[in-house]
């Protein structure tokens, strides 16, 4: 690090510290030349993926396009800003977990709807009604009927795991 007063290209650390509730690290440095010391932060970049779009377009990622999404299907749901909040983070986080580059855009709205689903059902048949391009009331019908589906399972394993802790 480049020292601000002589500009000497090396200086040293002789204090570090989480700063900004663990989103940074405060470090005390001191010139080597002139002895000034100074205070630097590192913080991680998060570099969310170019979206590619079903037409082929790329474009950069969008994240009030996906917030307006999320406020969109969840409008007059009983759902709370906090909610909604970690739910877009979390949608977030998925996306940068997978470490890609570029990423479909179906592949997005699939880790939407699992949001959606976990959040809100009644916003999940709305994001997936636009998303899947519902044209009848049959498309709606079959993606309650795959949800009620999913609950049933998801019901069998939480008391398969249930029943198998008890067993020990």
């Amino acid at each position: 690090m480049h020292c601000p007063f002589c500009n000497t290209p090396d200086s040293k650390v002789i204090d570090s510290r989480l700063a900004a509730q663990g989103a940074q690290i405060r470090r005390r440095r001191e010139c080597g030349k002139c002895g000034e010391r100074f205070t630097t932060f590192e913080s991680y970049e998060v570099v969310m993926p170019r979206v590619i779009k079903s037409n082929g377009k790329n474009e950069p990622f969008d994240e009030q396009k996906l917030r307006r999404s999320l406020m969109h299907a969840l409008q007059k749901r009983p759902v709370t800003q906090e909610q909604i909040e970690t739910t877009l983070s979390d949608i977030q986080q998925t996306i940068r977990r997978l470490g890609e580059r570029d990423m479909k855009s179906l592949t997005i709205g699939e880790i939407v709807m699992q949001a959606l689903y976990q959040l809100d059902h009644v916003a999940y048949v709305r994001f997936a009604s636009v998303y899947q391009d519902f044209q009848n009331v049959d498309a709606f019908r079959e993606q309650i009927e795959k949800m009620q589906q999913r609950g049933e399972a998801d019901k069998l394993n939480a008391h398969q795991l249930k029943e198998s802790k008890h067993d020990y």
